[in-house]
């Protein structure tokens, strides 16, 4: 017998033929046509998406992810003149940067046009749009003739997903499809940029970096906006992206070091936890000083770049939640430009 409004486990449908491909594009946008949610690759992390015109079937999105109703979310297009449809204004500048970034991991904040309504911008008088380079959501965007609202297919302030396994496990009860279309090759979320602002400021950072982007604005500035009362932005609120696991951030020189600092982690933790902790429920990420796999529970190694540090960060959070880690620490990264959009990613998510 079925509960009342109860789903049954998603649909999840493959695309690595183009049989399949052609199958899961069409049943998808049949579904986003009705005023479904479903899940969708993209290039960055898997989205959780609705048609952007229609504010109940963005509402739908906010009830499954447990989303708090003053955080807005992206619009996806797959064409530029889908995205001028979004907005009320289109300057010089916006052509430049999508010439330079798009399709890619870059949201541009601008104000948004009659047709995006109040629900997807949280009540603000500007909206994110992106155009994704996934070759899935794009081809379901033209499928569907209209923008896709998509933030992440996951609880809110949880981990994003990266892959269709993820989705599954966090939001498989809650839709209807999810769209297998293999792992997030960027790994975090998009850079956004508030072009409704002079200088354009960075809202949230990414992997197309300031200095990318400063060679097509010429200037920019950074964090104006982010304690406004009504935000531009998605992944500005204190907790973000974190996982069910208590999540620090550490040093050290070697492994005495190291458990000595998880040990004082782990003390302070024991004063709230019923059970007793110990580091064999521990998931070590590191990528420069690699402890011994001897006491802890899991050791990750991520190569020491931040583009393949970005693409397997979730992955790996996601592997030491599904092993019931009571703690994960991650080796700190460096304080350089190319690292901004990780530490970011990182602390949001160590905030208790």
């Amino acid at each position: 017998m079925s509960v009342p409004g109860s789903r049954m486990a998603a649909q999840v449908l493959q695309t690595h033929t183009p049989k399949l491909f052609a199958a899961a594009v069409s049943h998808a946008a049949q579904l986003l046509k009705k005023g479904e949610v479903v899940a969708l690759p993209t290039e960055t992390v898997y989205g959780l998406a609705a048609n952007a015109f229609d504010p109940a079937a963005v509402g739908r999105i906010y009830d499954v992810k447990g989303r708090p109703a003053h955080n807005p979310t992206i619009v996806h297009v797959a064409e530029i003149e889908m995205a001028r449809r979004c907005v009320s204004k289109w300057p010089p500048l916006a052509n430049k940067l999508a010439s330079a970034f798009w399709p890619g991991p870059l949201t541009v904040v601008l104000p948004r046009s009659s047709s995006v309504p109040d629900i997807v911008t949280a009540g603000g008088e500007t909206v994110g749009v992106r155009w994704p380079s996934h070759p899935l959501i794009q081809a379901v965007i033209r499928e569907c003739g209209f923008p896709l609202a998509a933030p992440s297919a996951n609880l809110s302030n949880q981990l994003s997903p990266t892959n269709a396994e993820h989705v599954l496990k966090g939001l498989g009860d809650k839709i209807p499809l999810i769209v297998d279309g293999g792992q997030s090759q960027v790994g975090i979320e998009s850079t956004v940029l508030d072009l409704s602002v002079a200088p354009p400021c960075i809202l949230r950072p990414g992997m197309i970096h300031e200095q990318s982007l400063l060679a097509v604005t010429g200037e920019l500035a950074t964090g104006a906006g982010v304690s406004a009362q009504i935000l531009k932005s998605p992944g500005q609120l204190p907790r973000h992206y974190a996982p069910k696991a208590r999540l620090v951030i550490l040093s050290w020189r070697d492994d005495s070091d190291l458990k000595e600092q998880v040990l004082a982690v782990i003390r302070n933790m024991q004063q709230s936890s019923p059970h007793p902790l110990t580091p064999d429920t521990c998931h070590i990420i590191s990528h420069t000083r690699i402890p011994s796999g001897t006491g802890w529970a899991q050791v990750s190694v991520i190569p020491h770049d931040p583009e393949a540090f970005a693409r397997a960060l979730y992955a790996e959070m996601h592997r030491g939640d599904a092993a019931g880690a009571e703690l994960i620490v991650i080796e700190a990264v460096p304080e350089n430009a190319e690292w901004n959009a990780i530490r970011d990613r990182l602390s949001r998510a160590a905030t208790p």
